[in-house]
């Protein structure tokens, strides 16, 4: 019997992993790997689609607050205190488009886990 939470947690980190190296597309391509490999490791398919939501939408508020200190980090050191400003502004509204597309991160996700909890089953 395969654990769902330990299927997101390996599931949420290569979402993460793959998001960050591949931006953009990388975010729904590593949410439907994550969510297979949270399928495989949870085994089942509805246990799998449960595993594979959590990675996909774990990995999306992750990379939303990533954005958005990496962003005002970035404007601090350049600009100054106006430059964080600006820059955790710039953050904030990617984060908020991170977190649009965890949604749909968490639904491809899902159906990865769904996948790959049938594979496994």
């Amino acid at each position: 019997m395969g654990s769902i939470w330990l299927g997101a947690f390996v599931g949420f980190l290569l979402t993460v992993v793959i998001a960050f190296l591949f931006p953009g597309i990388g975010h729904l391509v590593g949410g439907f790997i994550g969510g297979l490999v949270a399928g495989l490791i949870a085994r089942g398919a509805g246990r799998g689609l449960i595993a594979g939501f959590l990675a996909g939408i774990f990995g999306g508020i992750i990379i939303a607050i990533l954005a958005f200190l990496g962003l005002a980090i970035v404007g601090g050191l350049i600009g100054g205190i106006a430059g964080a400003l600006f820059g955790g502004l710039a953050g904030l509204a990617i984060g908020l488009v991170a977190i649009v597309l965890a949604i749909f991160a968490g639904i491809v996700a899902a159906v990865g886990g769904l996948i790959g909890g049938a594979i496994a089953h």
